[in-house]
């Protein structure tokens, strides 16, 4: 089981093949959306979640661990970005370029939209070291699938490791 944590306990619990469906809708939806440094760092992170080079049953984060921003400002920006994601991966959002039917997506979505919406950044333990940094962020595009890869951890996007 991976685990995608919020606030207040709760928590998006996924198998595998669950987890693996999960970043791939939120890879197409973040790759289409970031902007800002923090977009792009985030992206990174989804990147860390592919299940092909980290593991089976090893990923999943928590949002309270993320660096949100410095300033509420910063911090609502993040989220606000977060949740576009989410909206944007719900209206299915290039699914239909996708190899297979993605089973559950549109429930883990609107569960963990429902997580963030409720999850106050301002809560968040910012020094826990989970998103990557600004010299780590995703800012190369796979030719192939158009979606942020996971340079400078590995020179492939989530697609590609799962040999799409």
């Amino acid at each position: 089981m991976n685990i995608f944590e919020g606030g207040d306990g709760r928590c998006l619990e996924m198998t595998n093949g669950g987890t693996t469906v999960f970043v791939d809708v939120l890879m197409l939806a973040v790759s289409a959306l970031a902007h800002e440094p923090w977009d792009f760092r985030f992206a990174a992170l989804l990147t860390l979640q592919d299940q092909s080079v980290m593991g089976r049953g090893v990923v999943g984060f928590g949002l309270a661990d993320l660096n949100w921003g410095d300033t509420p400002q910063e911090r609502a920006a993040a989220k606000g970005f977060l949740l576009r994601v989410l909206d944007l991966a719900l209206s299915r959002h290039r699914w239909e370029e996708l190899t297979y039917e993605p089973p559950r997506a549109q429930a883990y979505l609107s569960t963990y939209r429902a997580m963030v919406e409720d999850f106050d950044p301002a809560t968040a333990a910012p020094d826990a070291g989970v998103l990557p940094g600004p010299q780590e962020a995703a800012m190369a595009s796979c030719v192939r699938h158009r979606v942020l890869d996971a340079l400078p951890f590995w020179e492939a996007c989530v697609f590609c490791t799962a040999g799409v």
